[in-house]
């Protein structure tokens, strides 16, 4: 914006006193004809326009810097406040990208603890199948260790009945004399070796 002003002339001011003046004269004129206008009115009339006119003379300039600074400010105002309009709007523009941005960031950081979790999730069931075969392994290694001493036990037992059961059956039918002979024999293979 330029900040030359154009140069006020006082043709303005003249052509104001000298509207006053002739509507004056009018006004005059249709009074003079119904016959209620004196010489003193005339001067009155006079003197309004003298003292207008030096009114305006007068406070022309502070009237028109008065009007040109209120000009002058309320513009600066205007152009101040669509400054800080720009400003805001700039501001404005920037905390949505910024909040654009943590969006963003906030969106990923979601999805890796997601996928996180995910593989944690993973991770577990997989120690826990690893520990189930390990369990079912150990528990089937017992059953069979179980199971075989149980078998041996019970050929044991069994094969101690099955003993005891020859021994009386060959004391029954075996007599002193035949206990005997099978000792001799016996003595005889032993001796003979």
């Amino acid at each position: 914006m330029s900040s030359e002003k154009p140069k006020a002339s006082g043709a303005p001011a003249v052509i104001l006193l000298a509207g006053v003046f002739l509507i004056t004269l009018c006004g005059a004129a249709s009074a003079a004809e119904e016959g209620g206008w004196m010489a003193t009115d005339t001067y009155r009339v006079i003197n309004f326009v003298v003292l207008a006119g030096i009114l305006i003379f007068i406070l022309r300039k502070p009237v028109k810097q008065f009007f040109g600074d209120r000009i002058r400010v309320i513009r600066e105002q205007l152009e101040d406040l669509e400054s800080q309009k720009q400003a805001a709007e700039k501001k404005l523009e920037e905390y949505n990208e910024r909040l654009a941005a943590l969006s963003r960031e906030s969106e990923k950081i979601i999805e890796d603890y997601r996928r996180q979790g995910e593989n944690l999730k993973a991770q577990i069931l997989k120690e826990a199948e690893d520990a189930a075969n390990k369990l079912e392994e150990q528990a089937t290694k017992n059953i069979e260790r179980e199971f075989a001493q149980a078998k041996l036990q019970l050929e044991t037992e069994v094969f101690a009945k099955a003993v005891e059961k020859a021994e009386q059956k060959l004391r029954q039918v075996t007599t002193p004399d035949d206990q005997e002979k099978l000792v001799q024999e016996y003595l005889d293979k032993v001796v003979t070796k």
